[in-house]
């Protein structure tokens, strides 16, 4: 008999490829608003300005310091400032863009839907992330995956995020399951791997990029075909 009954996956990073998507998201932003013209700024150094900031104060908002609203609009505001710029409109209608933009783009991991083909009628398949509640189901939709998983968590409507391991309880408790029958699969280190092993669930970490760590965990894949041998 199977050890796991719920397979928990992380969406961003680890099934919808969000760094090729936001990169073809900004790409869109720097063509429409002709930044090139504006601010004389070269496209790669905008996007890893851009990059900085929407890093620094999602940290931020996981930890609950600053509102959604504040995130999505200041991460422009503030990429726009090191170019000397100072026009909030602009930066508001690029905020507005990139929250309209960024899901209708549907690319995923290489092997996602055949992974997902291979584990739909073995398990209860579950999606626990991060995110904006508008924003992320729409990717689940445009990209194809909201046929495999019978339930999805959004922090933004559970109240916490991850590696807050009220997220971990609310969603075992959600679909009626124990912590030993369930695995979490996801690429950050902290967020959803320390964050499941806290509550006793095991993990299995895709870490793709190699990066090195002394982390005890369960499972650790560089692809997700790996998780046919895991979960066979």
């Amino acid at each position: 008999m199977r050890k796991y009954k719920h397979v928990f996956f992380d969406l961003d990073r680890t099934l919808w490829d969000f760094d090729s998507n936001s990169l073809a998201t900004f790409k869109d932003l720097y063509n429409i608003y002709n930044i090139d013209k504006i601010l004389h700024a070269d496209f790669l150094s905008f996007y890893n300005s851009y990059k900085k900031h929407n890093s620094l104060l999602w940290e931020k908002y996981r930890k609950a310091e600053i509102k959604k609203e504040y995130l999505s609009l200041h991460r422009f505001i503030f990429t726009l400032n090191d170019y000397g710029c100072n026009d909030n409109i602009l930066a508001l209608k690029m905020s507005e863009d990139y929250l309209r933009l960024s899901p209708q783009k549907s690319l995923l991991f290489p092997h996602t839907h055949e992974v997902l083909d291979f584990l739909k009628n073995k398990y209860c398949l579950h999606i626990i992330t991060n995110g904006f509640v508008e924003v992320q189901y729409t990717k689940i939709k445009n990209s194809g995956l909201a046929k495999y998983f019978s339930t999805t968590i959004i922090s933004e409507e559970v109240g916490f995020q991850k590696p807050n391991k009220q997220i971990f309880e609310f969603s075992l408790q959600k679909v009626s399951a124990k912590a030993e029958e369930s695995i979490m699969i996801g690429d950050d280190l902290k967020v959803d791997i320390l964050g499941a092993k806290q509550v006793g669930i095991d993990q299995i970490f895709f870490n793709y990029s190699g990066i090195t760590h002394n982390e005890e965990i369960s499972y650790e894949i560089k692809s997700l075909l790996e998780l046919k041998e895991i979960l066979n």
